[in-house]
């Protein structure tokens, strides 16, 4: 039988609604401390003639940005100039939280390898890098990409198309045409049957046992989609290809070395910590997993793939997301190397204005919510990969 309806009363001695309303006085005496603040900082700096307001931000800029994804010139606005400085920031996160994954997840997984050298470096790394400040890391890089590498006119080709020296490196882009637009409906398709597959897959395995593959597969699928578009397109094959001439290197795509500096120390930084945070992640994993696989037949490979990660993901990913989170706060570094981030932006803004609160309060906005889109992004993962008990 269903247990009886809960009657809420709203009488003082209910105790859900004391706490209902001590929660609201809190909340009104929170609101009242932050409005008389915010009211006596206001009153301060008006009494010292210091302006206010975010008024600013359609004011011509008046300084121009050396590096930038969105194009910018002086006569733009500071909004503007906040957005490209914020495109310089994503540039970094979003490439640095893929790059120190993969890395740190290679040596996680080689700090449990039976291979002595292989675990021995995977150690050092991780100890080496672990221990040392992440802003002496990036002075140190620094120093490397731009006084130890030869200066453009004697630039290293280490690959075709690809140019490193002290200018940064170039590297070849393709150059756009209409029947791209084929190459980029083949993907956003070969996607769709990706997920089709993954699908199919599980409720293959969930109905009989038998497991399907599902990533050479699905490589497969986006990859014969992609081509398909692309022969649909008309098979555009137009390379802006970087050219070494007698004094410089000319043409193609390039990144700083203030960009490759802030990229590196932050890989390789976050990647110690991922690397631990996967090996106690498949070191939680019961020993009798182990043996279970062994008992299959299964490969070292497969049992790693197929059984430990899976499991050790629950235990991986809330520390996983933290790092993430690290990742994207820590590129505010950058400026030390003098990469136009963010901080470097706002800061040149604060320094021409003197709206020190704005500039802050629109920084901890810009880094709030980037923390609060990882975070809500890395629990809906959680949420899909957990293990469901009964």
């Amino acid at each position: 039988m269903r247990p009886p309806p809960r009657i809420r009363r709203l009488t003082w001695r209910s105790q859900e609604f004391r706490g209902v309303v001590y929660q609201v006085l809190a909340l009104l005496l929170l609101a009242a401390a932050v409005g008389y603040l915010l009211h006596n900082t206001l009153q301060n700096m008006r009494g010292r003639g210091i302006q206010s307001g975010f008024g600013f931000f359609l004011e011509t800029a008046g300084f121009s940005i050396g590096e930038t994804l969105l194009p910018f010139d002086s006569s733009e606005s500071y909004a503007k100039a906040y957005a490209v400085g914020l495109s310089n920031t994503l540039r970094v996160a979003i490439v640095g939280i893929v790059g120190a994954t993969l890395l740190g997840t290679l040596v996680g997984i080689g700090r449990l390898s039976r291979n002595v050298l292989v675990k021995g470096l995977c150690g050092a790394f991780v100890e080496l890098f672990r221990n040392v400040p992440l802003l002496l890391q990036l002075f140190i890089w620094y120093f490397v990409l731009t006084e130890l590498l030869p200066a453009v006119d004697a630039a290293l080709h280490p690959l075709p198309g690809l140019w490193l020296s002290k200018n940064g490196l170039q590297f070849p882009v393709p150059l756009w045409a209409p029947g791209h637009w084929g190459t980029l409906a083949g993907l956003v398709l070969g996607a769709l049957g990706v997920w089709a597959w993954a699908r199919t897959a599980r409720a293959r395995f969930h109905a009989t046992g038998r497991r399907l593959p599902v990533l050479m597969p699905g490589l497969a699928l986006l990859v014969a989609a992609a081509l398909l578009g692309w022969v649909a397109g008309g098979m555009p094959s137009g390379l802006d290809m970087p050219e070494k001439t007698a004094i410089t290197v000319v043409d193609g795509g390039a990144v700083t070395p203030e960009y490759l500096t802030v990229l590196l120390g932050l890989v390789i930084y976050t990647a110690a910590y991922i690397a631990e945070i996967v090996r106690a992640g498949i070191q939680s994993v019961p020993y009798g997993q182990h043996e279970a696989s062994a008992a299959l037949g299964l490969s070292r490979t497969q049992e790693l793939r197929l059984v430990q990660l899976p499991q050790a993901l629950r235990v991986i990913i809330p520390p996983l997301t933290s790092q993430y989170l690290n990742l994207t706060k820590n590129s505010s570094l950058a400026v030390a190397v003098g990469y136009p981030d963010l901080i470097s932006i706002a800061a040149t803004a604060l320094n021409q204005t003197g709206r020190a609160l704005e500039c802050i309060a629109v920084m901890m906005a810009c880094y709030l919510t980037l923390s609060l889109l990882t975070s809500l992004f890395m629990n809906f993962y959680n949420r899909r990969v957990r293990i469901k008990e009964r």
